[in-house]
């Protein structure tokens, strides 16, 4: 196609600059429409982007004949607006996690294949410089394959950050606690450096949060390719100390790179080979660790903007017929799946062994 991707935004809660920034920087997109259950908060985000529609529904929204569907509301209702996008034959680009359980994800990830259109999933940590560079190094060689890694998210969130958004800490409208939303991204992480995940043993329990769900879990993981991974993380840190993504290699290398302040671009912090360690500080004195929720999102807008460049890129034009986006559904349901596995076994006492048919239904 010549002319701009017509897009539409579902959902004008606070996540949803990071996609109006975003698609306003891409010129092959154009954002023609928003829609809300809430009217009147997308009449006011429509004003103040100058964006022609502002609708109540997602019906009314694809019938206005958008591209692409970018989908921005809370987790449980993600599979009804991609289910509804997918008959209409419109491209989605959608907030993780995909879903709060694995059928819902596999019917999104089934759907969108059966209508023939793309389904990205907002994974836009992958596209840090430094999570790049060692991705690189795994596949040049530096690295070698991954036999042992490590995340650590140690992150702080006030009793606000739950109590202000009714739909936040409860298993029915978020799906879980600092998995789901936070650790999640960094378990994206882990896979795609690592490979696929076969076997999970976690731990998951709320110590200082007052919310259904967790504030702190811990899990090892195994991979196919007999690599292992150790995943730590709360959202009961005071302060925060970030975040820590580490891969040792079969060459003995080893790299890491840390997220601190929450937010800001991953750094590779630790690159250790050969007889030589290059260190930077991981935490930096005078840094302010504790970051409001909007502030995190706003500093993360340069990636959300790189994925979603990627994302119309994978579309096509003047007729290409395009490609997979760099993260697909299928990527966002491996994430899911594991963290669910630790759900699972965290309820059981026993590992989830995810290569056996059923493990998690």
């Amino acid at each position: 196609m010549t002319a701009p991707y017509r897009v539409g935004i579902v959902g004008c809660g606070a996540i949803s600059r990071n996609h109006l920034e975003a698609f306003a920087a891409i010129p092959e997109a154009t954002v023609v429409a928003v829609c809300d259950v809430d009217p009147d908060r997308a009449r006011e985000t429509a004003a103040r982007w100058g964006i022609p529609q502002a609708l109540g529904s997602v019906e009314e929204l694809l019938a206005a004949g958008v591209d692409i569907v970018s989908v921005c509301t809370p987790h449980p209702t993600h599979e009804a607006v991609v289910l509804a996008a997918a008959a209409a034959g419109v491209h989605v680009l959608c907030e993780k996690p995909i879903a709060i359980d694995l059928a819902s994800a596999e019917r999104m990830v089934a759907a969108c294949d059966a209508a023939g259109v793309r389904l990205g999933v907002l994974f836009q940590r992958r596209f840090w410089p430094a999570a790049q560079r060692l991705r690189a190094a795994v596949g040049d060689g530096t690295l070698g394959r991954p036999i042992l890694g490590h995340a650590s998210v140690l992150l702080h969130r006030e009793p606000e950050y739950y109590g202000a958004t009714p739909w936040r800490g409860t298993w029915a409208t978020d799906g879980g606690g600092v998995l789901m939303t936070q650790a999640i991204h960094y378990i994206d992480l882990l896979q795609w450096l690592m490979g696929d995940v076969t076997e999970i043993h976690g731990h998951i329990a709320t110590f200082r949060h007052d919310i259904e769900v967790e504030d702190t879990a811990a899990a090892v993981l195994r991979f196919a390719s007999g690599a292992m991974a150790t995943l730590s993380a709360s959202t009961a840190a005071t302060p925060s100390l970030g975040v820590g993504i580490r891969i040792t290699g079969e060459t003995g290398a080893t790299a890491e790179l840390t997220e601190f302040p929450e937010g800001t671009d991953g750094r590779v912090t630790l690159f250790a080979r050969g007889g030589t360690i290059e260190t930077e500080p991981a935490h930096p004195a005078g840094t302010d660790p504790n970051v409001d929720l909007s502030t995190i999102n706003g500093q993360l807008i340069p990636h959300h903007t790189a994925q979603i460049r990627d994302f119309v890129d994978a579309l096509g034009a003047n007729g290409d017929e395009g490609r997979e986006p760099a993260v697909t559904g299928r990527d966002a349901t491996a994430a899911l799946r594991i963290l669910l596995a630790v759900y699972e076994s965290s309820r059981t006492g026993r590992p989830v062994d995810l290569t056996r048919e059923g493990a998690l239904s």
